[in-house]
């Protein structure tokens, strides 16, 4: 029987390992080529009289109503020449980052064959960190002043912000706001639909994102999700005794899934927690869905939570 059992999950394992291998085969085999721009080098190397210039051939970023005053003292400014420089010293090379996103949207035109490949305009603006990497059909925008490192001088954010600060978390912003276009918007209030949409969200980092880590798609340190295996079974237990998975209270959504320094169960493990426990729990919850379920990915996206939930067969790990 012990053999029989062993042959069983050898042979599961073997033809997942060769379904992947697959799979990366047939991404790696799609010619596409990423075209950049830097347009922070070009507005902060442009001399003032030639603004009109850069102006004309990137009006999306001049919006009406600004004089050219306002972007005349930006060029000129020494603290937004500072922060140029510094972002300079950073990415004076930009193949690395080039050669991810290439990497990426290969991915994505596997999955989704139809998207096109957007060119992808490096900037730097006013450290809004949620807008860190925007995805907008034919364009991706990387405001690179927000991916200098956690540790950097000019960073006055709390640490559970700072720690995406990453030049290796640029992908998975991208990620983030691509699955934004592809996921349909949330409709119901209840815990559990959150929990759900946040879930495919980061199962599509583990379809377009196959060589990074779970820290990294989630955007948190190893030790939190190591702390997120340990606490599963627990976890659970708290939202089902609790009543919280078709509850329409909208504070559990800051409790459990917006970005937070820790969850609130209010007990004495929160300060142990990592926030967004409820959006790993709905990651968990897809992957034992897509294990039990042979469903192509635009069809995953569109199924509600409340069916995923019933065929997931989802069981925490003790």
């Amino acid at each position: 029987m012990k053999k029989y059992l062993f042959l069983v999950v050898f042979c599961l394992v073997f033809f997942s390992c060769d379904k992947k291998t697959k799979v990366e085969s047939a991404v790696t085999a799609i010619p596409l080529e990423v075209k950049v721009v830097r347009f922070d080098k070009i507005f902060f190397e442009t001399p003032p009289k030639d603004l009109e210039k850069v102006k004309k051939e990137f009006p999306f970023f001049f919006p009406a109503g600004n004089d050219n005053s306002v972007w005349l003292n930006k060029m000129q400014d020494p603290m937004w020449r500072e922060l140029y420089a510094e972002v300079q010293k950073k990415y004076a090379d930009f193949e690395p980052v080039k050669l991810e996103l290439e990497i990426l949207f290969k991915h994505i035109k596997y999955y989704f064959p139809q998207t096109k490949t957007p060119k992808v305009i490096t900037i730097i603006s006013e450290m809004d960190y949620n807008n860190k990497a925007i995805y907008a059909d034919s364009l991706v925008i990387v405001s690179l002043e927000l991916y200098l490192g956690k540790g950097h001088k000019f960073y006055q954010f709390p640490n559970y912000l700072k720690q995406n600060f990453e030049q290796r978390q640029i992908a998975p912003d991208v990620v983030s706001s691509f699955s934004a276009r592809k996921i349909p918007p949330v409709v119901e209030k209840d815990l559990l639909s959150q929990m759900i949409y946040y879930g495919k969200q980061l199962y599509l980092k583990d379809l377009l994102l196959p060589e990074y880590t779970d820290a990294e798609k989630m955007g948190c340190t190893p030790e939190q999700i190591v702390w997120c295996q340990e606490n599963e079974s627990y976890m659970w237990r708290y939202f089902i005794e609790k009543e919280m998975l078709y509850s329409n209270d909208q504070k559990l959504i800051p409790r459990f899934i917006n970005p937070a320094p820790f969850s609130k169960f209010y007990l004495e493990i929160d300060n142990e927690s990592p926030g967004q426990v409820g959006a790993w729990i709905g990651w968990q919850m897809i992957r034992s869905y897509m294990k039990n379920n042979e469903v192509p990915v635009a069809d995953l996206l569109k199924t509600s939570a409340k069916e995923i939930f019933v065929k997931s067969k989802y069981k925490p790990k003790k």
